[in-house]
């Protein structure tokens, strides 16, 4: 085979190999900028804030005034308003208070922002109890487990709260907590009408509770087959609770049953152990202290929890089957793209360097020789200049890089095709000129196409 046909082959196989790399340098740096977002669908659970007042929370209740309310906490240590609801262990805080002149304003819930507001303006109350919140000084306590938000929203007991805030406050050593909530067998009167009821229209609502229907669309998306539900209202502090949950699913087995004591529910029934603690706890930790200020129907608390149920249930857990995501091809292959690009330089400057030496020229020979190597020699220089600069690109400097990289293609088809050195010489300057912009973006002098090959072709 002549030497020509071997430049000829040459010449065809270098020229793809930068055309593909100028195609991987252009797909990573795009793919720099890529987002994707794979998601099993939308949780169809209501969320977003609301105002104050529009669920039905706040009482009708009105206060007396500071200056009153003032009076009332100096002549009674514990001053109860009407419609309070808090109750706690007497035996328990009194210990925790001890010689401290310690004095609690109890109020009912359902307070709106101007009466809190108003019981913060009275000094001399030491704690402030608004429902079930407890606070004082720069302090407010909060249940972060089980059995302390059960014990708040069952059966309104804050001994525990009471006794951390007033250890908090005298800086004395904090006991611990004590659940002091103790539950009974239902009756069999009980247990009758809470079957005859569940099995009839999936509700049973004993006297004193506030449900007056089931949540319909949040009951469908919370449990597709439908669940059963008894509400009952908070019970009385220190009597034992009726456990209906452990009893109606001996006598409904893989029934989903939800049973709600005032504002605090509670979950029996398939999957129980995965699932009821986490529901609680989820829920309560978000809602808790709202719920221990305000008065909120149970409808509207047990819609909120049935909420939180379907976002469980959705984000793949407890027989909804994780979501199918697909293999990204561009993710996979993306590690490999940088190593491609720099393969296919190389590739092209190696066959560059042969079909240079195959025509008789060099990389170092002066402008104006009969064989144009002072051209070759400053493609060659510029593309070097192209593989070092890729590696170090961002997307300020990218479109200057592959303007120029363009421009080195035309120059170096310019030169092969034999067209004049004047218009070749134009393609290499154009080039330059990007690249120059490109070093200059990246604030590196050495990359500077002058200065660079000046230390190449010396």
């Amino acid at each position: 085979m002549s030497g020509r046909g071997v430049a000829r082959r040459i010449d065809l196989l270098r020229w793809p190999l930068l055309g593909l790399a100028v195609v991987v340098l252009v797909v990573f740096l795009l793919a720099q900028r890529q987002s994707i977002e794979v998601s099993y669908g939308q949780s169809p659970s209501a969320s977003g804030g609301v105002d104050e007042g529009s669920a039905g929370e706040l009482n009708d209740v009105t206060l007396p005034s500071v200056d009153r309310l003032t009076e009332l906490v100096a002549a009674d240590p514990v001053v109860r308003l009407p419609g309070s609801v808090a109750r706690w262990n007497t035996e328990r805080v009194r210990a925790a208070i001890g010689d401290s002149d310690t004095r609690i304003l109890v109020t009912p819930p359902g307070l709106d922002a101007d009466q809190r507001k108003q019981l913060r303006e009275v000094d001399n109350a030491t704690i402030r109890i608004v429902g079930t919140q407890v606070s004082g000084g720069p302090y407010e306590v909060t249940a972060d487990r089980i059995a302390g938000w059960r014990a708040q929203l069952a059966t309104n007991d804050v001994t525990d709260l009471l006794v951390t805030l007033i250890t908090t406050l005298n800086k004395a050593p904090r006991p611990a907590d004590r659940d002091e909530l103790r539950w009974r067998e239902p009756t069999g009167a009980e247990l009758d009408a809470a079957v005859a009821d569940l099995r009839a229209d999936r509700l049973h609502v004993v006297d004193g509770a506030t449900l007056d229907r089931i949540p319909e669309q949040a009951d469908r998306n919370a449990f597709p087959d439908g669940a059963r539900y008894v509400a009952l209202p908070a019970q009385p502090f220190g009597e034992p609770v009726p456990a209906y949950g452990p009893a109606l699913t001996r006598l409904l087995p893989g029934e989903p049953i939800v049973v709600l004591y005032g504002n605090w529910i509670e979950y029996h029934g398939p999957a129980e152990q995965e699932f009821a603690e986490l529901a609680g706890t989820t829920f309560y930790a978000q809602f808790g202290s709202r719920l221990s200020r305000y008065d909120y129907p149970q409808r509207n608390v047990l819609g909120a929890y049935l909420g939180m149920v379907t976002d469980i249930r959705y984000a793949g857990l407890f027989e909804r089957p994780l979501p199918y995501r697909p293999i990204d091809p561009l993710r996979v292959a993306l590690p490999a793209l940088p190593w491609l690009f720099a393969g296919c330089v190389a590739a092209f400057l190696v066959l560059s360097v042969r079909s240079l030496r195959r025509s008789g020229g060099g990389l170092l020979a002066r402008a104006g020789d009969p064989q144009r190597g002072g051209v070759p020699a400053r493609l060659a220089g510029l593309t070097a200049l192209v593989v070092e600069m890729s590696l170090l690109t961002d997307a300020r400097s990218n479109p200057a890089l592959t303007r120029g990289v363009v421009k080195l293609q035309a120059a170096r088809h310019a030169l092969d095709e034999g067209l004049p050195d004047r218009h070749v010489r134009r393609l290499l300057a154009e080039a330059t000129g990007e690249l120059d912009d490109a070093a200059r973006t990246l604030d590196i002098a050495a990359y500077r196409p002058d200065r660079y090959l000046q230390g190449r072709l010396s």
